[in-house]
Order: structure tokens, then C-alpha cells, then sequence
């Protein structure tokens, strides 16, 4: 006999199946009227959630559209009707892609799965080039699509990842219409690969643009309700890994504790701790209080730190007596103190019985009711990070929720962070590169975030990278080669992606990570202003000594820099830039950027493929003799002499010539003679040779593993 399901879908017509979806999954469908601009010729692309997704959109977007689908979805019984009909094609019969082509030709609208296949992931997968052809030979708009809910039904192929349910919301959102716009002289295959990267782009931007932010209280609570309360968010070295829940209740409850303390008209709270569960519930308590949160860095020293704090206004820090003293920062603490700050100390601020009861019970409301009394401006400020200032000063940058959100999607549909990830994250949370990638994203992902107090720890830190099942891991060069020099093959056994930055990845410790360990080692550029990632490179587009192309939702111009012919100083803007700077000049207030560029001062070329060469940054040039030299050059030629030391190259004044390089490096062998014989092989000059060579047991560094 046959199905229920069979026999519906067969016999309804197409109102009746958008009523009974709209009924069940309240289906919102939002931008028509850009699928209305695009006019008929129009191939509209989607991502590929769910086995329905075809039936969900030829029911809800107008028009009886033709669509392609892979065969053993277009054999099944939900599209068996729209088969026999001929709406449904099988994607990889050979006639399909010729089909298509004449039916929008025709002025027939035409509907394709870029990703070929239903996703497994959660994320972005393999965009074949085929749909980018059809659209090229038809002379048609690519209208992108994004369908959002049907990964949670019980059709989608995430099963274990996501809690599923048999009537998920469902959202369709129609984005701008594009045209690919192929180099004309360019043929054959050329220009598939072509039309495969730039449908591939606009899938990325669709993903990015298209995905619902708000703020980062509210997107943590959404995120919980998806994955389902049960499923781990944080864990740290005491190793009792927290639920989603569980994680929401204490710090709902810590926030009611801190109420007590915090006063009404103070706009941002500090947090001085290491990386931990205290730390990740203070941050999230202070959002649930609806205020900003400074993460204050405690290496920079106590001058520094009263500094950030007078500047950024911040009246009240949460930190930890046993934090304080294992690390000995009584000096840091007295200078708060001084400048008026008042040190909230966990331990004095541990949640009563009723403060817990609320919050287990808040933390089990839908997540609009638990964020009631919170701010919905996704744009307002969110989180305060500090950076080195002129003349020594520190200088606050303000990110809102948006930036610190959307510098999280833009970096997962980058490198296809995914549903089943999860981060280690060792890089300490006063880092825009620690916090964001390794803490708040897998939090938005819904996956599980561990938290480790150093990055220092060399042997310890791949052991617990495989005990964990980490599959991201971030870290600096510095840090990166170390625990590949003391980990055991296997150790990084599960990991996925092993992403570089903050300091130039040496080829040394990319061949390492590839011999050792069959990991390659990809490398990514960003600032603090720009929550922090710029560009990655990604296991799909990746090209060596690079740091990989602009993440979706960036957008980067090259001004010429005077004495310097190849590349200039690079600009950048888009959602991740942040609000602006608090500084010394007016305590409190934000700056915003003029103009919504930034200058990174950074030097870089731009390649045909938008792959990105840093070059130096502009305070690491140094004038010889009139020419423009790069400091960075100077250091990879000499680690390419002796990769196992670290140098770093610095212009001094010079009587004579301006300028004058000194080499500060570890290595006992480094010898004025090699260097120019190894200057000579990588095209530098004679004027790029040190002046001086300064042998040091160790270059000092700062806590996020650059040279100070």
C-alpha cells in the first residue's frame, strides 16, 4: 500500500503544500522583490540543508521552476510527483545542464544546489562549477537563496550534531541578484575554473550577509536552543566540562549576584582572568547585565592597566584573589585600586541559593523570555579589547555584537567550521584572536569551546589537544612550531584545521607540521580593530606564503606608498570593523573610523586571485640611502638560514645613510658573511644587510606570542 506521504504529495497542488508548510513550520519568506527584479531569466541558487529543500522552495518561491537535483533525492518519494511533472532533473544525467540552459533561454526560471548534495557539515561544502556554467552559457542572473531551518528536521544529514525536530522553523531569505561576468578572452576550461571560484564567492557572501545576528547573549541562548541544552558548551582544565544549560544557569546567576555590586550608570565592566569557565561565565554575565565587556590584559604590566581602565571609564573589574596571586599581580590590583576601580574578587561574589534557582530557571526559558530586559541592537557596544596607542598610551577598541558575531560566521564559511568542531583555545581571552575564534565562535556554532590558562605549556598542550578531540587549534608561530617539536605523531590526530597568526608563519614550521603530523598549517592575517580576522587561507583556496584571501563581507583597497613598487598600504571595511577607538583624549567616548575605512598599516600585494602577500608594515620599513627596505624580508631571509632561532630585524638612526638595520636574533651561528651570501640568493640588496648583529638567549615576547 502506499505511504500517507506518497499519495499527499502527489495529489496536492502547489497552495495546498505552501499552506500545510506554512501551518507546520511557519515559513517566513522575506526579498521577493529581488527574484522579481531578476526577471526570468533567472538561475536561482541555494545551499543544500535537507532532502526536501527543493519541494520547501518550489512551494514558496513564484513560478513553476525547473530544478536539478542529485538522483537519489530526485528518485525518492517526496519528488517523485514533480518527476513524472518534469519540474525534478536529475543533476547528473548529462542532458540536465542543457536542458537548463534552454529552458532559461526560454524565460523559464531554473532552480540548482551549487553543493551538489545534501550537507553533512552544518557549513559550506564543495560548490561544483557546473550551475556557474549554466547561468554563463544562458546569459543569466544568479539569484542566491539562503534556506535556513530544515537542517534541524528529520531530513537533514546532521544527525548527532544538531537536535532535530519534526517541524522546524523555516526561514527563506532571496539575496541581490548577480551576474558572474566572465572575463571575456578567457575559454575552455579557464573559464569553468573562473565561474566555479566566483559562484563559490557568492555562495560565501550569501551565508554571511544572509545570517541572522543579534546580540551575543541572545545568540548564545539560540544557539543552546538548536543544539539542545544538553550538549557541551565550555570545559576547561579542571576538566568538568559544562552543558549549555548548565553553563547559562551559573552565569545567569552570577549576574544576578553581581547586580548587587555594578552600578547603574557604569556602560562597560572589566574582567581580569585567565582562560576558563570563571572567565567565560563572567563575560556572559556581564552581557546579561546589558553591558559592554573590557577584557583587561594583565601582562601589559600595572601602569598600562590603569591606564585602559581610566580611559575606557571602567569603575568596576571581576577578577580572582587566587588568579592575583598565583600570577602576582598585587602591583596590578594596588594600581586599579588607586585609580578608583573597584576590584570584584569571584570569591566574595559566589551566587547564594536563590540567585542559582533563578538562574537554572531563567536558563530554561526560550531565549527571547531569558534575554528579556537585554538590548536588541546588534550594533550597540559589546566588548572592549586594548591595543598599544602613540606615545605609549593604550587605546581602547569597541567592537560591537555584530563584529564580533559576524567575524565568527565570516571565518567559519571560510575554513567550513562546522556542526561537529570543536576549539582549543590556549591564546589568552585579552587577544582578539583567542577570544573570538576560540571562544566565542564554537559558543554561536553551538559546539564546544575548551579553554586552557597558557599557551606556553609546550609539552602538555598537544596531549590535551588529542585527549580533548579538538579539531580547531589556533596559535602563533612561535607557539605553533614549539608543540610540534614536542608533540607525538598522533596527538594531532583529530584536528581539522591548525590555523596561524598574529606574527608570520615560517616555511620551517609549515614543513614541520606537514611532515609530522600530514597537517597542513594555513595561515591568516587580522588587527584587533577588525574583530580580528581579515583574511585566512582555507583547506579549499590556499595558496603558500600568503595569508589566504579576504574573508566575505570585506572589502580592501591598496594605496601606492612612495619608495615602494610593488604593493602599498592596505585599507579595509566591512561588518567585522569595529565601532571606533576610546582613548586618553576623551575617556568613555567612542571615535568613530571617518570615512568607515581603516588603515592597518600594513604593507601588502594584492594577486589576480585576491590572495593576499604582506609585505612588512609601514613602521617596518626602514629608509637606507633613500630606499625603501622591508624588515620583514630581512627577517625570512636570516630563518631561512637558521629556522630553529627567532630573529627580529629594527631600524636605527643613522648618520650617514638615514637608517641602519639591527639584527637581534637567538642563533649562536648567525655571521655577517652567511647572511650576505643568503641576501644575495633572495634578491635583497646590499643596503638590507644588518649594520649590527645582537646574539640574545631568548627574543622577548608578549603574551600573545609576538616579539616586544
Amino acid at each position: 500500500m502506499p505511504r500517507l506521504a506518497d499519495i499527499s504529495f502527489s495529489i496536492l497542488p502547489f497552495f495546498l503544500q505552501r499552506l500545510a508548510l506554512r501551518l507546520f513550520c511557519r515559513v517566513k519568506v522575506t526579498g521577493l522583490e529581488r527574484l522579481a527584479a531578476a526577471g526570468s531569466r533567472a538561475l536561482i541558487v541555494s545551499n543544500h540543508v535537507s532532502c526536501f529543500d527543493a519541494v520547501i522552495l518550489s512551494a514558496f518561491l513564484p513560478g513553476r521552476m525547473l530544478f536539478a537535483v542529485p538522483p537519489n533525492i530526485a528518485s525518492s518519494r517526496w519528488l517523485r510527483p514533480y518527476g513524472r511533472s518534469g519540474y525534478a532533473l536529475d543533476q547528473t544525467n548529462a542532458i540536465t545542464a542543457k536542458t537548463m540552459i534552454e529552458a532559461l533561454k526560454a524565460g523559464r526560471r531554473c532552480l540548482i544546489f551549487p553543493e551538489g548534495h545534501v550537507g553533512r557539515t552544518g557549513g559550506l561544502m564543495k560548490v561544483y562549477a557546473s550551475p556557474g556554467m549554466i547561468a554563463d552559457k544562458a546569459d543569466a542572473t544568479i539569484v542566491p537563496v539562503r534556506l535556513d531551518g530544515p537542517q534541524y528536521s528529520r531530513l537533514s544529514e546532521l544527525r548527532g550534531f544538531k537536535r532535530q525536530r519534526f517541524f522546524p522553523r523555516i526561514t527563506i531569505t532571496v539575496m541581490t541578484p548577480q551576474k558572474l561576468s566572465l572575463p571575456a578572452g578567457v575559454k575552455g576550461h579557464k573559464r569553468r575554473q573562473i565561474a566555479g571560484a566566483r559562484l563559490y564567492d557568492l555562495m560565501e557572501e550569501m551565508l554571511v550577509t544572509g545570517a541572522p545576528i543579534s546580540t551575543m547573549l541572545r545568540q548564545f541562548l539560540k544557539s543552546r536552543s538548536i543544539r539542545g541544552g544538553g550538549g557541551i558548551a565550555v570545559e576547561d582544565v579542571e576538566r568538568k566540562p559544562l552543558a549549555h544549560n548548565v553553563f547559562a544557569g551559573r552565569f545567569f546567576a552570577l549576574a544576578r549576584r553581581l547586580s548587587r555590586f555594578v552600578g547603574k550608570d557604569e556602560k562597560t565592566v572589566g574582567i581580569m582572568l585567565p582562560n576558563g569557565i570563571p572567565n567565560a561565565e563572567a563575560i556572559f554575565a556581564v552581557q546579561a547585565l546589558d553591558r559592554a565587556t573590557a577584557m583587561m590584559n594583565f601582562t601589559a604590566g600595572p601602569v598600562r592597566v590603569a591606564q585602559s581602565a581610566a580611559m575606557a571609564e571602567i569603575r568596576s573589574v571581576i577578577t580572582a584573589r587566587a588568579f592575583v596571586a598565583a600570577l602576582h599581580l598585587e602591583p596590578v590590583a594596588e594600581a586599579l585600586e588607586k585609580a578608583g576601580v573597584k576590584l570584584l574578587y569571584l570569591e566574595d561574589c559566589v551566587p547564594g541559593a536563590t540567585d542559582r534557582l533563578v538562574g537554572f530557571l531563567r536558563a530554561r526559558l526560550p531565549a527571547g523570555i531569558a534575554a528579556s530586559g537585554t538590548s536588541r541592537n546588534a550594533d550597540g557596544p559589546a566588548l572592549m579589547l586594548f591595543t598599544s596607542g602613540t606615545e605609549g598610551l593604550p587605546k581602547g577598541v569597541m567592537l560591537s555584537h555584530r563584529n564580533v558575531i559576524g567575524n565568527g560566521i565570516q571565518f567559519g564559511v571560510r575554513v567550513g567550521f562546522s556542526a561537529g568542531d570543536s576549539t582549543f583555545a590556549c591564546l589568552p581571552m585579552f587577544h582578539s584572536f583567542g577570544l573570538t575564534l576560540g571562544f566565542f565562535m564554537p559558543l554561536f556554532y553551538g559546539t564546544r569551546a575548551f579553554l586552557y590558562p597558557t599557551p606556553l605549556r609546550y609539552h602538555d598542550i598537544p596531549e590535551l589537544v588529542y585527549d580533548t578531540g579538538a579539531t580547531l587549534l589556533l596559535g602563533t608561530d612561535t607557539f605553533l612550531s614549539n608543540y610540534a617539536r614536542n608533540a607525538a605523531p598522533h596527538d594531532f590526530y583529530f584536528l581539522r584545521f591548525a590555523i596561524g597568526g598574529a606574527e608570520r608563519i615560517k616555511p620551517e614550521t609549515k614543513r614541520l607540521w606537514a611532515e609530522k603530523f600530514g597537517v597542513r598549517l594555513c595561515e591568516g592575517y587580522g588587527t584587533t580593530e577588525a574583530s580580528p580576522v581579515i583574511s585566512t587561507n582555507a583547506p579549499l583556496y590556499y595558496k603558500a606564503d600568503t595569508v589566504g584571501r579576504a574573508v566575505s563581507g570585506m572589502e580592501l583597497k591598496v594605496q601606492p606608498i612612495e619608495g615602494i613598487g610593488a604593493g602599498g598600504e592596505l585599507w579595509v571595511r566591512g561588518l567585522n570593523l569595529m565601532l571606533g577607538y576610546v582613548g586618553p583624549e576623551a575617556p568613555g567616548a567612542i571615535r568613530p573610523i571617518e570615512g568607515g575605512w581603516y588603515d592597518t598599516g600594513d604593507v601588502v600585494s594584492l594577486d589576480e586571485e585576491g590572495f593576499i602577500t604582506i609585505l612588512g608594515r609601514t613602521k617596518r620599513f626602514a629608509k637606507i640611502g633613500g630606499e625603501m627596505v622591508s624588515l620583514a624580508a630581512i627577517e625570512t631571509a636570516v630563518s631561512g638560514l637558521w629556522p630553529e632561532a627567532r630573529h627580529v630585524a629594527e631600524g636605527v638612526p643613522d648618520g650617514r645613510k638615514g637608517e641602519a638595520v639591527v639584527l637581534l636574533t637567538e642563533s649562536e651561528k648567525a655571521d655577517a658573511s652567511a647572511l650576505a651570501a643568503a641576501f644575495r640568493a633572495a634578491g635583497l640588496t646590499e643596503l638590507s644587510l644588518p649594520k649590527k648583529i645582537v646574539k640574545v638567549d631568548k627574543v622577548p615576547l608578549l603574551g600573545s606570542g609576538k616579539a616586544d
